[in-house]
């Protein structure tokens, strides 16, 4: 699991990308902190909120297996000091996080539409009712 911390120049706020692998499929979520988090408010999002954030997320990309073995120290520290000059998060993040985006606004379009047909039905079921009312002569 990787958590990265960065300002986003377009939206201006200070964001949060959660990265977890497991067997072979990424999940990631965008979490907007805002203004500057401090480290205790980091700290408290990764020990309550986390979890929870991730756990919401349904979409996931297939990413191909790394070999796991041991690595120099010092192209372990050129690793790391590439991902702290990285800004954002990585390619494989912004595509889980544009696909969970993708499938919520499907979901947000047909639950609209939905509820836009039930209401057009009460109108209609309204108006025909006040039509036999008035048709009684009430």
């Amino acid at each position: 699991m990787k958590l990265t911390v960065f300002f986003d120049e377009h939206l201006q706020f200070w964001v949060g990308v959660i990265e977890e692998e497991t067997d072979g499929r990424l999940r990631a979520v965008k979490h907007f902190f805002g203004k500057e988090p401090k480290d205790a408010e980091i700290l408290d999002f990764i020990h309550h909120d986390m979890q929870r954030l991730l756990g919401t997320t349904t979409q996931t990309l297939q990413t191909s297996p790394r070999e796991q073995r041991r690595i120099n120290p010092k192209r372990m520290s050129r690793i790391a000091a590439r991902e702290v000059q990285q800004k954002g998060a990585s390619t494989y993040a912004q595509q889980v996080i544009s696909m969970e985006y993708e499938h919520r606004k499907l979901e947000r379009k047909s639950d609209s539409k939905r509820l836009q047909e039930e209401l057009k039905e009460r109108k209609y079921a309204l108006k025909v009712q006040k039509a036999k009312l008035k048709h009684r002569g009430k």
